[in-house]
């Protein structure tokens, strides 16, 4: 498919006269063209869903979790990756994000990145990537050669290959055992995939990323009880989802917070099971660190 056939590089009808309407019919605009964003991800739950399955056992086996990208979609891998370290209480290089360009992309354009295939196997290569991990690659238009590069690699390997295109008929589709495809249409200004299908990118890798994190115990209920308390902030979070699941005070919520050295797992299982902390340690650990298992 050529470029100006693609979803994603079309006109749209419905913004034409973008430039001519006054700013409150301009946000009206966008933000009606942003509504199509849901529908288009939610029509994707099916394949989601499987590619969570997969990812989740890999995950839950050792193995990581790579986002490959350019410009915008490598960004936001990225972002995906950098937040679950202190959100679930990852290890670094657990969930990694890579871009073409490598560090320097993620503030400036680097010319000629994207276009190349061979970068994308040195960047993986550099990373060790093994047939224990999964890899997302994420492009819009579901041709960029770097992304493609990273989907070849990955099979050659026997990784996970995913890939993440708001197009229909993708090549990136005929490299990937997996391909996730939010339609969003033509963006408000014409080729700018920062918007919709940027959107719809990003939603889709907080689902995925979020739901894996569930399956691999690292929430209980719906609370994120693998939080790292390295501010102010994430200790009174701390303190709080541990007076919510043992319904205690919060002298003692933040008492059993510093026995437990910090951990809120760990806190949790201490508090409701009376436990000393090298014994809720054992308790955990016995039950994958799943704590609902543990207070079974």
């Amino acid at each position: 498919m050529k470029i100006d056939e693609l979803e994603t590089e079309l006109r749209n009808p419905r913004t034409t006269d973008l430039d001519n309407l006054s700013v409150l019919e301009m946000v009206e605009h966008i933000d009606a063209e942003n509504q199509e964003v849901v529908n288009a991800v939610r029509s994707q739950d099916k394949i989601i869903a499987q590619v969570v399955e997969e990812i989740s056992k890999k995950f839950n086996d050792g193995g990581r979790v790579i986002y490959c990208g350019a410009g915008t979609s490598g960004r936001l891998g990225i972002l995906d990756a950098v937040e679950l370290v202190p959100t679930y209480g990852l290890k670094q290089g657990q969930v990694i994000g890579l871009i073409a360009g490598g560090p320097q992309a993620i503030y400036q354009a680097v010319e000629g990145a994207e276009d190349s295939i061979e970068l994308a196997k040195q960047d993986l290569e550099n990373i060790n990537l093994n047939s224990d991990d999964s890899l997302i690659a994420i492009a819009a238009s579901g041709r960029t050669p770097y992304a493609i590069g990273a989907l070849d690699y990955a099979n050659s390997i026997g990784a996970l290959s995913v890939a993440l295109v708001c197009v229909s008929h993708s090549e990136m589709g005929e490299h990937a055992k997996y391909t996730i495809a939010p339609v969003v249409g033509p963006e408000v200004v014409t080729g700018s995939t920062r918007m919709k299908a940027g959107s719809a990118q990003k939603m889709i890798l907080n689902t995925i990323s979020t739901s894996v994190m569930v399956k691999n115990g690292k929430v209980y209920k719906n609370l994120m009880i693998n939080v790292l308390p390295t501010n102010k902030k994430l200790v009174e979070r701390a303190v709080r989802i541990i007076m919510e699941t043992t319904a205690c005070g919060e002298w003692d919520a933040r008492e059993k917070l510093k026995e437990a050295k910090q951990n809120v797992p760990v806190a949790i299982v201490m508090q409701k099971k009376a436990l000393r902390y090298e014994d809720a340690q054992k308790l955990l650990m016995k039950n994958n660190n799943r704590v609902i298992e543990a207070l079974k």
